[in-house]
C-alpha cells in the first residue's frame, strides 16, 4: 500500500463514508438550526441592548455593561458546563440544545452590543441634532437616522464575530447535543477511522464558506460610497 493509499484509507474510506453519511448530514442539520437561531436572537438582543444603552440611564447602563463584560470575559465552554450541570441542582433541567443556544446567544449579544454601541457613538453629534430639529423624537432618530449609519460601520466586525461564535456550536458535543462534531467523533470511534472527521470538516466548509461570502457581500453593500 502506497502512502497515498494509506491517506485515502484513513481519511476518505468509501465504505465508512457510505455507512456514516446520514449521521453527518443529521449533525449538519442540527448545527444549522443552532447557528441560525443564535445569529437571529444574538444580534437582535445585542442591538436592543445598544439602543437601551444609548438613552444614558445609569440604572440600565450599569447592568448592561456588567453583562457585556462578563459574557465577553468568560469562555463559552465554562458557561455551557455551569448551566448544563449546575442548574439541575436548583431544580432547573434544560436540554443540551437549549443550553447551547442560550449561551451562544448571550455571548453573541454581548459582542454585538459593543459593536453596535461603537457604531452609534461614531455617528456625528450633528446627525442627532439635525434629525431632532426636524421634529423626530429620540427613538425615531435612532431608528431612522443613527442606526442605519451605525450598521454600515459595524457590518465587518459583526460578521467576523458572528462567524467566530457560531462555529462554537461544536462545543455542544460536551453536553451531548447531536451536532456535527458530536456525530463525527461518535462515528469515528465506532469505525476506528478518521473518515467521519474529514466528512465533518467538509461539511463545516460547506456551511461556513457561504456565510463568509455573504459577509463580504454585506460589507460591500453597506460600504460608504467614495467618489
Amino acid at each position: 500500500m502506497t502512502r497515498l493509499d494509506r491517506f485515502i484509507d484513513t481519511f476518505f474510506k468509501p465504505e465508512v463514508m457510505q455507512q456514516y453519511w446520514p449521521d453527518i448530514v443529521s449533525g449538519l442539520f442540527v448545527t444549522c438550526q443552532i447557528a441560525i437561531l443564535v445569529i437571529v436572537s444574538g444580534i437582535s438582543l445585542g442591538l436592543a441592548l445598544a439602543i437601551l444603552r444609548s438613552y444614558g440611564f445609569k440604572v440600565i447602563n450599569l447592568p448592561i455593561v456588567i453583562f457585556v463584560d462578563l459574557l465577553r470575559a468568560l469562555p463559552p465552554l465554562v458557561l455551557i458546563l455551569i448551566l448544563y450541570f449546575g442548574l439541575p441542582n436548583l431544580g432547573i433541567n434544560l436540554s443540551g440544545f437549549l443550553v447551547l443556544w442560550m449561551v451562544l446567544t448571550l455571548v453573541l449579544a454581548a459582542f454585538a452590543e459593543e459593536i453596535f454601541w461603537a457604531g452609534i457613538l461614531s455617528v456625528p453629534e450633528g446627525q442627532w441634532q439635525a434629525a431632532r430639529s426636524t421634529g423626530l423624537g429620540r427613538f425615531q432618530t435612532l431608528i431612522y437616522v443613527v442606526i442605519p449609519q451605525a450598521v454600515r460601520m459595524t457590518v465587518a466586525p459583526l460578521t467576523n464575530r458572528t462567524i467566530a461564535i457560531t462555529k462554537n456550536t461544536a462545543l455542544g458535543m460536551v453536553i451531548g447535543v447531536p451536532e456535527l462534531l458530536n456525530q463525527a467523533t461518535t462515528a469515528q470511534s465506532f469505525a476506528a477511522n478518521a473518515t467521519p472527521l474529514m466528512m465533518a470538516t467538509i461539511a463545516y466548509l460547506i456551511l461556513f464558506i457561504p456565510v463568509v461570502y455573504a459577509g463580504r457581500r454585506l460589507e460591500k453593500a453597506y460600504a460608504w460610497r467614495r467618489h
